[in-house]
């Protein structure tokens, strides 16, 4: 069963085993932030992945951002 996490990132235990893709396709979050990590522009990813577009890779940004948000832990004094 897919379940839509975010516009276009879903997440389907039977693709990719679960990680979340940009829907629709197989492309992990986790890819789409490597290959910009490692320099490539968004125009180069959608150039490689023609059946993404630039704000699929916007998606699996935003994602990644907010799943990468944490409550701030503060010591009680």
């Amino acid at each position: 069963m897919t379940s839509l996490v975010h516009p276009r990132v879903s997440v389907d235990p039977a693709v990719c085993g679960g990680r979340p893709v940009n829907a629709g396709t197989r492309v992990r979050v986790s890819d789409v932030l490597d290959m910009l990590a490692d320099g490539a522009s968004i125009a180069e990813i959608v150039a490689d992945f023609p059946y993404m577009s630039a704000q699929d890779v916007a998606a699996a940004l935003a994602f990644a951002a907010r799943n990468a948000d944490h409550p701030v832990v503060t010591v009680a004094g």
